[in-house]
């Protein structure tokens, strides 16, 4: 049975208020910063799960809405993003950026020992590894072909959409915990107290918006979307191929950096928190429609091999983000923050970091640079370099 989309738009509102019903009334899911659309997205697939086996009905969600909000999303971080602080950011993006290639190395070697242990081919490990984890959905299917034609491997369909799938569950609460020992642990504060890039924090999601702020930021984040859109299809036709939300990030990257500058009597969104809310939305929906969406169904029949590959990711992903990446970014608040997306990037998604991120800023304070940096590297630097390490794996033993 396939929901048609404006129905699945209107349901992740409801899944969305669900999310904030529940983290509002239950203190544990406040305390450990586990993303609203999260807790009531994982509630909506199981209830789809059990519909399957009662009643052999498929729930079939239309997402067409729900890439464009992941744009939306981005775009509002680039209009956040001076180009003076992220130029501050430079050194710790390229120390991130090398950690989490470190990591995607580590993580394929794992894969790799698992599969073994169960008698596995070893392209299974890689497939349980960078491709599914932290490549996501995505890389899993466009790789499935070269499994299975080149390796062998039958369903890889199944064992990485499986793999991507538990990865990004994992991925989505990870990230709260960790930053919320680290930031407890070592008793980290934000430098400066303000306003967090995406959403309101938790006592003033109240406040009043003066409407002409909020359609100026909604106004921006189009044009934005325009710009990027641009940029896109000149990188198409140079060869390079770009996801649009990381090309609206550079196009809003652009506009924050040169018109305010020109203009400097324009009112402009930045820090504003009209866009923080429509940021904390677009992704909350965004998030809401991908839990929801999950078809848990398809993955029983691989169960055993693939907990064991994600039990042992998941142990590996932990300890490298509370020992390795918290060391490397400077063991302060912004370093946390970090780590908490450092949880989604290695074994989720772009969004998933970005999600865990916001859960800890709302309730502990703004991370600026936290907020440009994960987004590169996970958006742009990992997609490249998880193609190589991919191919380098896979010629290994081929």
């Amino acid at each position: 049975m396939e929901i048609p989309a404006i129905t699945t738009f209107n349901l992740a509102i409801l899944v969305l208020f669900l999310g904030k019903l529940l983290n509002s009334r239950i203190p544990l899911l406040r305390q450990y910063n586990i993303p609203e659309p999260v807790t009531s997205g994982l509630m909506v697939c199981l209830v789809t799960w059990v519909v399957y086996l009662v009643f052999d009905v498929q729930l079939v969600f239309d997402l067409r809405a729900r890439d464009i909000l992941l744009v939306y999303f981005f775009a509002g971080i680039g209009l956040n993003s001076d180009l003076r602080s992220l130029l501050t950011g430079g050194l710790p993006l390229v120390i991130l950026i090398a950690a989490t290639v470190v990591f995607m190395f580590l993580q394929n070697l794992t894969g790799l020992g698992v599969a073994s242990l169960f008698g596995l081919e070893k392209a299974v490990g890689v497939l349980g590894g960078t491709t599914s984890l932290i490549g996501g959905h995505g890389t899993a299917i466009a790789w499935t072909p070269t499994f299975r034609d080149e390796y062998g491997i039958a369903n890889a369909s199944e064992i990485g959409i499986a793999c991507a799938t538990f990865g990004l569950i994992l991925a989505s609460v990870m990230g709260g915990p960790i930053a919320n020992f680290l930031i407890s642990r070592h008793k980290l504060e934000p430098k400066r107290i303000e306003q967090p890039d995406v959403g309101l924090a938790h006592e003033t999601e109240d406040t009043q918006i003066n409407v002409y702020s909020f359609l100026g930021a909604w106004l921006l984040l189009n044009v934005s979307l325009t710009l990027g859109k641009g940029i896109q299809e000149a990188l198409a036709q140079a060869g390079l191929q770009l996801p649009l939300f990381v090309c609206s990030l550079f196009g809003a990257i652009i506009l924050t950096n040169t018109i305010p500058r020109l203009f400097p009597k324009l009112a402009w969104p930045s820090r504003t928190r009209s866009l923080a809310l429509i940021s904390d939305i677009c992704l909350g929906m965004f998030l809401a429609m991908s839990m929801m969406s999950l078809q848990l169904w398809t993955l029983s029949d691989l169960a055993g091999p693939i907990f064991a590959i994600l039990a042992a990711q998941f142990a590996i992903a932990f300890c490298f983000a509370l020992f390795v990446v918290f060391r490397l970014m400077g063991r302060d608040y912004e370093a946390a923050v970090i780590c908490s997306g450092f949880g989604g990037i290695s074994l989720g998604s772009t969004p998933t970091a970005m999600a865990n991120m916001t859960a800890v800023a709302k309730k502990y304070g703004a991370a600026h640079k936290a907020f440009i940096i994960v987004p590169l590297v996970c958006g742009f630097f990992v997609d490249i370099a998880n193609a190589i390490i991919i191919k380098a794996f896979l010629g290994w033993f081929g």
